[in-house]
C-alpha cells in the first residue's frame, strides 16, 4: 500500500512585491443605537441601525418572510443585531434596557410559537412530557396557513 501525499503547492503562493497587503479595512465606530427598525423590518433591510442600512446595489427587501417562524426570527435578529453593538458600546444604559426587552419579547414569543407548532430548537425539550423533537409538523409545513 503506498502513501501518496496530497497536493499542497497552494502553501507556497507568492504575493506581488515584497510587502504588499491583501487587505487593508477600516470599519467606523457606530455612533449610537437609536434610532431603530422594528423587528420585522429589520429582518428585512438586514440592519436594526438605518444608518448602517447601506443596501447592496440599491436593492431593498420590502417585507420579512412570510412563515410562521417570522416573528422568531425578526426577534432573534433584534437580538444579535443589540448584541454585537453592545461588544463595542458596553456602556449603553439605553441600548442594554432595549436588549432585556428583546430577550423577555424573545421568551414570550418562543414559548408561544412552541405551544402552537412544537419545539424549535433541543432546549425546547425541557419540561416536556416526551421526546417530540422528531413529530410532525415540521415549521415550513405550515408555509401556507393563517392563524386562526
Amino acid at each position: 500500500m503506498s502513501c501518496v501525499k496530497p497536493d499542497q503547492s497552494y502553501r507556497n503562493g507568492k504575493l506581488p512585491g515584497a510587502y504588499a497587503p491583501l487587505a487593508m479595512s477600516y470599519v467606523p465606530m457606530q455612533i449610537s443605537a437609536a434610532p431603530n427598525y422594528d423587528a420585522s423590518e429589520a429582518l428585512a433591510r438586514g440592519t436594526l441601525f438605518p444608518g448602517l442600512d447601506l443596501p447592496f446595489m440599491n436593492i431593498v427587501n420590502e417585507k420579512a418572510p412570510d412563515v410562521p417562524t417570522a416573528e422568531l426570527m425578526a426577534i432573534d435578529f433584534v437580538a444579535d443585531e443589540l448584541e454585537l453593538y453592545l461588544d463595542t458600546h458596553a456602556d449603553d444604559q439605553e441600548a442594554f434596557d432595549l436588549y432585556q426587552s428583546i430577550l423577555a419579547l424573545r421568551k414570550e414569543a418562543r414559548e408561544r410559537y412552541t405551544a402552537r407548532y412544537g419545539v424549535v430548537t433541543q432546549c425546547d425539550q425541557l419540561g416536556r412530557d416526551s421526546f417530540t423533537w422528531l413529530k410532525d409538523p415540521w415549521p415550513w409545513e405550515f408555509q401556507n396557513r393563517r392563524e386562526r
